[in-house]
């Protein structure tokens, strides 16, 4: 089983602006609630390694997924993959000037090789999603209701 997600965001900002978070390997790590820890990569901001905490049973230390943005069209588009022994990732974050800011589209593909993987990305994209705006909007100091 393959989990696809795409979700959209308003954000009241800049697209350079939204697009200086997204082009942060650190700032993207630290969004994801699973990212126990991380270490980046050649320098030139396009590779990272994540350590992620995953409760499936099979996993009994964190799983090393090996990041890589594969394109980087600034300040409109990144698409990225993550490769472990228990899953591959793709993800695209599409940023759009609009009316009030930037329209974010977030796209993520999650193809598990242990299982449980898809059922845990499955139950929790959307959350992780949320938790990617969130970091965004603290980080460019926007307040949002709720």
């Amino acid at each position: 089983m393959t989990v696809r997600v795409e979700r959209t965001v308003e954000l009241p900002a800049e697209r350079d602006r939204v697009w200086a978070f997204l082009a942060d390997p650190e700032k993207r790590a630290r969004a994801i609630s699973v990212v126990d820890d991380f270490e980046l990569g050649d320098g030139d901001g396009r590779r990272a390694t994540w350590y992620l905490d995953l409760p499936i049973p099979l996993l009994r230390k964190a799983l090393a997924v090996e990041t890589e943005d594969v394109v980087r069209e600034e300040p409109e588009y990144v698409k990225f993959t993550g490769r472990s022994r228990a899953m591959n990732v793709i993800g695209e974050h599409e940023l759009e000037e609009s009316d009030g800011g930037t329209r974010l589209t977030n796209r993520f593909t999650v193809e598990g090789k242990l299982p449980g993987v898809e059922r845990f990305f499955d139950r929790s994209l959307d959350g992780e999603l949320e938790n990617l705006r969130r970091a965004i909007e603290a980080d460019l100091g926007i307040e949002v209701d709720g």
